[in-house]
């Protein structure tokens, strides 16, 4: 193979690559956005918290956007070690599957992260209340599934 093609055949094993990880990224940060944000309308326009729950729930939304935005900079990170794993490899070699597996394990953390975060936000809601933000948030999550 001459030296164009293979070149060539490199660039677009790359682009692939890097693609597949940009869709994986996207889909698992910007996909709990959308339940983040139906959630947050639901608690904050329809659940009438009292006083002590919004300020308990305003501390849980601090601290989970600090968690959040640590982990979507650890994606990037990861992003980045891909990056470089495919630029050296241009394969699926040991450097492109350690790269992979850490990706998943970051949006595993994530993934973690919301949970974590919605029980703690259950958790300050009355029986009532909490009836209503489980049905929404089994919704959020299976909206697409539908």
């Amino acid at each position: 193979m001459g030296s164009t093609k293979r070149l060539l055949l490199i660039a677009v094993i790359a682009f692939v690559a890097a693609a597949a990880g940009v869709f994986a990224a996207r889909t698992y940060v910007d996909a709990p956005r959308k339940s983040e944000s139906e959630i947050h309308a639901l608690l904050h326009d329809q659940l009438s918290l009292d006083a002590t729950q919004t300020a308990k729930i305003e501390a849980l939304e601090a601290r989970h956007a600090t968690r959040k935005t640590a982990l979507e900079l650890e994606m990037r990170a990861a992003n980045a070690r891909l990056a470089e794993a495919i630029d050296a490899e241009h394969g699926y070699g040991p450097q492109v599957t350690a790269a992979v597996d850490h990706v998943h394990h970051v949006m595993g953390e994530m993934q973690k992260e919301v949970l974590e975060h919605l029980f703690a936000m259950r958790a300050v809601l009355n029986s009532e209340q909490a009836s209503i933000f489980d049905r929404t948030v089994v919704k959020a999550l299976t909206a697409e599934a539908r």
